[in-house]
């Protein structure tokens, strides 16, 4: 089972988005038959059943295994994932974007879909996969707010120069920088 299945296929999203199908992918973390979620669900096993071909058909749940069972072979489903991300490219956009500016939310949102579309084609398999995650909050006065981002982006600049050379490994750096929400608790 992998970490992340990254969907880009609209018939992929098509069939996870179903509340139903949710539910039993939820029961497919496990290998199980479809009598056994179908009890765990209290649903008729054929219904289960008829949904799982769905999520096989789409990739999002594989047979495992089978057993016989009273002469009937039945198959052994898990999913194919822990967690499944949809591909912001499966909505589409509304209206034409302006030149990138990278103050603005729109290029942070294209440098998010870019960041999730490239951590979703890593190969999670690989003995050794070097990355770091860092998340903090900074509070900042709103008279020292130029100050701050300017130096954020002189301090990566810096990174930049300083290893970006044509030699070794390629990593890919990217920073967000974002108004914090309200928390709601």
């Amino acid at each position: 089972m992998r970490d992340v299945l990254y969907l880009e296929q609209i018939e992929q999203a098509e069939a996870l988005l179903k509340p139903q199908r949710v539910e039993i992918l939820r029961q497919l973390a496990e290998p199980r038959t479809c009598t056994e979620v179908a009890a765990r669900l209290e649903q008729t096993p054929q219904r289960v059943y008829y949904h799982v071909k769905q999520l096989v058909a789409a990739g999002l749940v594989e047979q495992v295994d089978q057993r016989k069972v009273r002469g009937i072979t039945e198959g052994i489903y898990q999913a194919a994932a822990r967690s499944y991300w949809l591909s912001p490219r499966l909505v589409g956009r509304i209206g034409l974007r302006r030149a990138r500016d990278e103050l603005s939310l729109g290029y942070l949102l294209d440098l998010m879909e870019e960041v999730q579309a490239d951590v979703a084609a890593l190969d999670r398999t690989a003995p050794e996969l070097p990355s770091i995650g860092v998340s903090g909050e900074i509070r900042v006065p709103a008279e020292r707010r130029q100050e701050f981002l300017h130096d954020l982006q002189s301090a990566l600049q810096e990174l930049f120069t300083r290893y970006g050379g044509a030699e070794g490994d390629a990593f890919k750096l990217a920073v967000a920088c974002y108004p914090k929400g309200n928390d709601s608790d």
